[in-house]
């Protein structure tokens, strides 16, 4: 088969820079799990099992309707692996898994759409900041560990951005076009506590199986020294509308840049698929600031060594 000769990728629980990161490896996007075009041949692509808005915490995203949240996510994944064996066999649908590409991206919406989401939301009660970040990163290991559990051997885990910059914090916070403090603290707190956690589990299981990227520092490269990659604007959304067009969805009637290219932002809180290009260039080939203990042009070195 196929899969015994190559790698195959997939895009497991993840937010945003699906398309370029599949776009990289030079492999095809990988469909929604839900997508009733996911059956047959295509299941040997991969799947995408992301859900916008979702969080490490059940609570979470609740003012989204249809949320697909992690735990289901989890139970999706291990009901695409029933589907592979029934196409290819139970030895070989481990295999392909075992040496699938994951990428997950959690941690973000458990600040923005929960904790930070309403003044004196249920968690920021229960918890000051420093002990809820200790708690989502420690529930944040228990979803690494089943993935583990689940057959995943090669996992990106990305950290959470800048998210006092985006368009949409700045429109609620920023009087001068300044990050918003108390987000920027809670980035702060939780990026560091990651990485920490991720070396802990590698350790515990004695292989390097999640590698950490620093999105904190691919994202904050370009916001504040815009010029170096040709941005022009790295504070107001390209399609939006309010203060820093960070009010609302992008819709039909949103105010739109005219061009593009020069913002680092799509829409509130996204970035440009410019801005995506330049964070999976350092995911690709990033030295160990960005991607810890290895960027992915290695990771994939040392498979093709392997096969």
């Amino acid at each position: 088969m196929a899969c015994r000769m190559r790698r195959r990728t997939y895009v497991l629980l993840m937010m945003a820079r699906c398309s370029d990161s599949g776009e990289h490896l030079g492999a095809e996007p990988a469909l929604p799990y839900l997508s009733p075009e996911l059956q047959g041949e295509k299941l040997l692509v991969g799947a995408n099992f992301a859900s916008a808005g979702v969080g490490i915490l059940n609570d979470t995203g609740v003012q989204f309707v249809n949320i697909i949240r992690i735990g289901d996510q989890l139970a999706y994944f291990r009901q695409y692996q029933q589907k592979l064996s029934a196409l290819i066999g139970e030895d070989q649908a481990t295999q392909l898994v075992n040496q699938a590409l994951v990428l997950i991206t959690l941690g973000g919406n458990d600040f923005v759409n929960n904790y930070y989401l309403v003044p004196m939301s249920v968690r920021s009660r229960q918890y000051a900041l420093p002990d809820y970040v200790r708690f989502i990163v420690s529930e944040y290991r228990k979803v690494l560990a089943r993935l583990y559990e689940l057959g995943a051997r090669r996992v990106i885990v990305t950290g959470t951005g800048p998210l006092g910059c985006v368009p949409a914090e700045l429109a609620l916070h920023s009087q001068n076009g300044e990050c918003a403090a108390e987000l920027m603290r809670a980035v702060n707190l939780f990026n560091p506590q990651l990485v920490n956690m991720v070396r802990g589990l590698n350790r515990a299981i004695g292989a390097d199986v999640f590698v950490t990227a620093n999105t904190y520092r691919m994202n904050f490269d370009y916001l504040s020294n815009p010029q170096n990659y040709g941005f022009t604007n790295v504070q107001v959304a390209c399609c939006g509308q309010g203060p820093y067009n960070g009010i609302g969805l992008c819709t039909a009637a949103s105010n739109v840049c005219a061009d593009r290219e020069g913002f680092a932002f799509w829409d509130a809180f996204h970035p440009t698929e410019r801005a995506n290009r330049i964070i999976v260039g350092q995911f690709m080939h990033g030295d160990t600031d960005y991607m810890h203990p290895m960027n992915l042009s290695t990771i994939l070195a040392v498979d093709r060594e392997g096969l």
